[in-house]
């Protein structure tokens, strides 16, 4: 196996284990509640929200930090921009599926967006604005689950942008990732059918 692949492949385990790291686990201990037995179960930022903002806010540093840091690896070794991709959906495999919880673990969008602000920091903000506007609009509406349908929609945004603005490649991987976080959210979205068929 030539010396690249290997690093390649070591780094990516390195993204995994990195992404893996429960921080929604952690920004809880000391509080007496363990979050995946409140709220939705899910250890992410939103449920961690639900009881305290001040561990969310560590919570969403944490996990939006692994995205982050898992394409810097790719930057620091100037392997381009399709590694920063395979090694941000590393760290994000690990948030979904870690191993510190018998391979359970969040939902993946923050992680997903500190992968999105180190790769297009600009698009990124634009994405970010687009989302802060969706989720008001979808909570005064009353919207169910408007937190999965702001964040997919703000998803489907930035894979339009980096078709229109970047390129086609970019716009693959984006909208792989879309589908692959589309289905880490398929309960919220059944919940959603349900509520407004029985509405």
């Amino acid at each position: 196996m030539p010396a690249s692949t290997l690093g390649i492949i070591i780094r990516f385990v390195v993204c995994f284990l990195l992404g893996s790291i429960p921080f929604a686990v952690l920004a809880m201990m000391g509080s007496g509640v363990d979050i995946r037995s409140v709220g939705s179960g899910n250890p992410g930022f939103n449920n961690v929200l639900r009881v305290n903002k001040l561990r969310a806010v560590l919570t969403l540093a944490g996990d939006l930090g692994k995205g982050y840091f898992a394409v810097w690896l790719a930057s620091h070794g100037a392997h381009g921009v399709a590694l920063g991709w395979l090694f941000g959906f590393g760290a994000i495999l690990g948030h979904c599926f870690s191993p510190f919880l018998k391979f359970n673990g969040g939902k993946g969008i923050a992680t997903s967006a500190g992968v999105m602000l180190k790769l297009y920091p600009f698009w990124a903000g634009v994405a970010l604005a687009f989302f802060v506007v969706a989720r008001l609009a979808f909570s005064r509406l009353k919207w169910p689950e408007a937190g999965a349908t702001s964040s997919m929609c703000t998803w489907a945004l930035f894979v339009i942008l980096m078709l229109a603005f970047v390129s086609p490649q970019d716009a693959f991987y984006a909208a792989l990732l879309t589908l692959f976080l589309g289905w880490r959210h398929k309960k919220n979205f059944q919940n959603l059918l349900s509520r407004r068929s029985a509405a």
